[in-house]
């Protein structure tokens, strides 16, 4: 029977403004796929991103104009040059990767040879705010063992010690977002470390990057931005010590995999991360996720409310999908 491709634009509000450096969202504006082939179907779903140069309506018709090769019968190796990297080609290479797994009788962990896929540790997280606000989510989040702090460059230490005060059990990761300077890195890096910052995340814009090979610094900087798939890996080498992969960076839970092999080949810790979307967007994620240095998927937490069958997220452990939401 041939597949059948359908793909729609679903709006989820979240549970307060999320805010950093570049701006601030108050909905999760997601698109999910959904391919069918007889009386199974397969489903992903992905952000597309503005900084990336990707909308909605971009990402939708990246994905319409693959239909008719996806109902042809072109499978995940296909995709991967049919489409290029982004969140059009992520959702439907996770849709596909869903597919395979139901028409099989079996999950994704078990195709990936692992079929004992474990809980993470994910970092919840806080986004920009004054430092009174921050501090009383942090209270409210004092229980999780990994707090994301997402920051830019005003009253850094304000926050911080606000946030720190509010979960002083709590480990700390950070996140600029580009929204500083190699030279305010550096004046920050004791105060950073002092306060127990474990690692952080893509502080300085990409092309301006430069100065973190020259930087002394006692905490592993994380490229993000700086970040997309396996080609930016060798040039990062001495500028950062650990990258961020996104499935929705990455083009697809395909490429991620072959991306995390070759970032670990060349010494690079890894982190697994995530747009703001529901648990549909996070259940592949979960499955690259284990094992990583540091997880970050708790996008779907941001939400008012996530879809049916949702991942479960239990005193600071993300729990891996059921069938019922993928895999």
């Amino acid at each position: 029977m041939t597949r059948f491709l359908t793909v729609r634009h679903e709006s989820w509000p979240l549970a307060r403004p999320f805010a950093i450096s570049r701006g601030v969202k108050t909905s999760a504006e997601v698109l999910v796929v959904e391919i069918a082939d007889g009386g199974s179907v397969g489903r992903g779903e992905c952000v597309p991103y503005a900084r990336y140069g990707e909308s909605v309506e971009s990402a939708r018709a990246a994905v319409a104009a693959i239909a008719e090769a996806i109902s042809g019968g072109m499978d995940r190796e296909g995709l991967q040059f049919a489409m290029p990297a982004g969140a059009a080609r992520n959702a439907v290479d996770c849709a596909l990767w869903d597919l395979d797994a139901k028409r099989a009788g079996t999950t994704v962990a078990a195709m990936l040879g692992d079929s004992t896929s474990s809980p993470v540790v994910t970092a919840e997280t806080i986004s920009i705010g004054t430092p009174d606000e921050m501090g009383t989510r942090a209270s409210e989040l004092a229980s999780a063992p990994l707090l994301k702090i997402k920051l830019d460059a005003e009253d850094v230490e304000k926050r911080l010690d606000a946030v720190r005060a509010g979960a002083p059990g709590a480990r700390l990761i950070v996140d600029p977002n580009e929204g500083w300077d190699v030279d305010f890195l550096a004046e920050k890096l004791h105060y950073l470390a002092d306060i127990g910052v474990e690692m952080i995340e893509q502080p300085v814009p990409v092309g301006r990057d430069g100065g973190l090979a020259a930087l002394d610094t006692p905490i592993p900087i994380c490229a993000d931005e700086a970040c997309h798939g396996i080609d930016d890996l060798a040039g990062l080498r001495g500028r950062y010590g650990m990258v961020n992969i996104k499935l929705d960076k990455s083009g697809g839970l395909t490429e991620a995999l072959r991306m995390r092999a070759r970032a670990e080949e060349l010494g690079f810790k890894i982190m697994v991360g995530c747009m703001v979307a529901t648990s549909l967007a996070m259940a592949p994620a979960v499955l690259l996720a284990q094992g990583a240095a540091v997880v970050d998927l708790d996008g779907a937490l941001l939400l008012a409310q996530d879809r049916a069958d949702g991942l479960l997220y239990r005193d600071g452990l993300l729990y891996p999908p059921t069938p019922a939401l993928w895999g």
